[in-house]
């Protein structure tokens, strides 16, 4: 089983959003995870769940659950949340696969 997570991202300040990708990465490392896509929203197919529109996703990977919560939590990724919240909203969510 694997753990992937998927932001959608609403970008507010590109440079915040800059600082922000520069750093995520080696916070969700350290707990065993990997970015494993980022990408462009395109336009919806379906929307019946009337979704807010959104710029941008990331899509990351992590062994179990409790990685990805671990990740989510850790003072790691916490302090990276001012850079965060200048640089977008962000909807966070796991899946598995």
């Amino acid at each position: 089983m694997t753990i992937k997570v998927i932001g959608l991202i609403e970008l507010n300040n590109l440079a915040a959003f800059e600082e922000y990708r520069s750093q995520v990465g080696d916070t969700v490392a350290l707990y065993g995870g990997t970015i494993t896509s980022r990408g462009t929203f395109t336009s919806f197919l379906w929307n019946e769940l009337e979704c807010k529109s959104f710029n941008a996703f990331v899509e990351l990977e992590f062994s179990d659950l409790a990685h990805s919560q671990s990740w989510a939590n850790s003072p790691e990724y916490q302090r990276l949340l001012s850079v965060r919240n200048k640089a977008m909203k962000l909807t966070l969510f796991s899946v598995t696969t």
